[in-house]
């Protein structure tokens, strides 16, 4: 696999400090009391609206009320509560040096994403990066995985049996096998094995250092 297209958070980095205290501000803004920030890591992976409409019966006319909310905290603070994955940094330069194409292919704006790379001084590994846009313009992961190739193909046609997408939850997933590029879940961050399994992984690893092996094969 030539062409490799890495899922942000839960994949390279863990974001549940930020994510979920961010969610948590963002409920307590609408009047919804959420003490415990660990059961919002469901928030982790899907697209925000989709998981503020899920999750907690968010309206549609007050959902752009609370995203704003969420990203009055975010967009300051809980961007940078998050930690890069050991080994991750040494991976992706790894790869690069091989000759392995990069993307970061995320639900999460694109604005925050690139901030996020940059805070990690890891930006510089990923030819493409791609997110959504903070209108919620192309939230969906078909998307952004079949935009990631487009811009791959920019300098010829690039064969999907020569990409893969790696993701932590069953959005990836599910994604890849519309899409018809091949997938590798990962089972140290937000999704468990049984569903990656489900959702169609090809490949399913526990660490960074296994994703390593495979993805330099």
């Amino acid at each position: 696999m030539d062409y490799i297209l890495l899922d942000l958070d839960g994949t390279v980095s863990d974001p549940m400090v930020g994510i979920c205290t961010s969610v948590q501000y963002g409920l307590r803004k609408m009047g919804i009391e959420v003490p415990d920030i660990r059961v919002l890591t469901p928030f982790i992976g899907p697209p925000l609206r989709d998981s503020f409409r899920n999750y907690y019966n968010i309206a549609e006319e007050d959902m752009e009320k609370v995203v704003a909310f969420y990203r009055e905290r975010f967009s300051t603070v809980g961007l940078f509560e998050n930690d890069l994955y050991p080994g991750m940094a040494d991976m992706l330069g790894a790869l690069q040096a091989s000759g392995k194409h990069l993307a970061l292919a995320s639900s999460k704006p694109r604005v925050f994403v690139r901030k996020i790379l940059d805070h990690f001084n890891i930006s510089q590994y990923f030819e493409v990066i791609m997110g959504s846009e903070l209108d919620g313009t192309r939230e969906n992961k078909i998307e952004i995985i079949e935009e990631c190739l487009r811009l791959f193909s920019a300098d010829g046609p690039v064969a999907k049996e020569n990409c893969v997408m790696v993701g932590d939850r069953k959005y990836d997933i599910e994604a890849a096998v519309k899409v018809g590029i091949p997938s590798i879940g990962v089972t140290y961050g937000y999704g468990s094995r049984e569903e990656l399994k489900t959702a169609g992984a090809d490949v399913i690893v526990e660490s960074v250092e296994e994703l390593k092996e495979i993805l330099l094969k």
